[in-house]
């Protein structure tokens, strides 16, 4: 069951408001999510990721099977594709349930829609906290400034974002790096060679989410991925 999320108003804010809310951010403490072992998976199926679907799909899905390694997670899937469609599973604890729900996912012609993603992960984090959340996406349309706003505010709820970019677009690279920095996440190019490469992350993300930065550490001594997130996390 997916539920259509609201669309957004497009927000036109000043180079000022910007400054002055990145400013804010830079001074303020940021904390622990409220609540541990809550994952947003969100994808950008839009028709320019058909080429590599299937295959981001399987290994996605991996990343799923990797959650009972780690512990209690709760995964909920969203999505955006075609005519200002956006929408969010239910939370699950069961990997292969949330696979199946993946695997149903086709890809459909439309813009990006990260600014309606964002706002969903602000409900939820302030609702019941979210640990993390996944993006896989390789374009980026929206307002650079309003994207930037609402991924502070993701940040300051403690909610970090992790941008996993597919191609070289270099708008979409700036946009994603930013959203990663604001949100004390981080960011990762991927390409036609990093299939195992994004597995592994997938995996050490999932371990992030469910037990913490101190899961994480642990995964560190024997994952080169998780290795990778430690030196990215402040």
């Amino acid at each position: 069951m997916m539920t259509e999320l609201r669309k957004t108003p497009a927000a036109a804010s000043s180079d000022g408001d910007v400054s002055a809310f990145l400013d804010k951010v830079k001074t303020m403490a940021l904390g622990d999510a409220k609540g541990q072992g809550r994952l947003i998976f969100a994808m950008d199926a839009t028709m320019s990721r058909q080429p590599t679907w299937d295959r981001a799909l399987s290994i996605q899905s991996q990343m799923f099977a990797e959650t009972k390694k780690v512990g209690q997670l709760q995964v909920q899937l969203v999505y955006f594709r075609g005519f200002n469609e956006c929408k969010a599973s239910r939370w699950v604890a069961d990997p292969e349930a949330l696979a199946r729900l993946m695997t149903a996912v086709d890809c459909r012609g439309g813009n990006t829609q990260l600014a309606r993603v964002l706002s969903h992960v602000k409900t939820e984090a302030g609702r019941s906290g979210v640990s993390a959340v996944v993006y896989v996406g390789d374009a980026f349309e929206e307002n650079i400034d309003s994207i930037c706003q609402a991924a502070g505010e993701v940040g300051l709820l403690g909610t970090r974002m992790f941008m996993f970019q597919e191609g070289s677009d270099a708008t979409a690279e700036r946009a994603f790096k930013e959203v990663a920095r604001l949100s004390r996440g981080a960011y990762f190019q991927l390409d036609n060679g990093s299939p195992s490469v994004l597995a592994e992350l997938l995996g050490a993300v999932a371990a992030y989410a469910a037990g913490g930065r101190k899961a994480l550490e642990s995964r560190a001594k024997s994952s080169n991925a998780s290795q990778v997130l430690l030196r990215q996390l402040k």
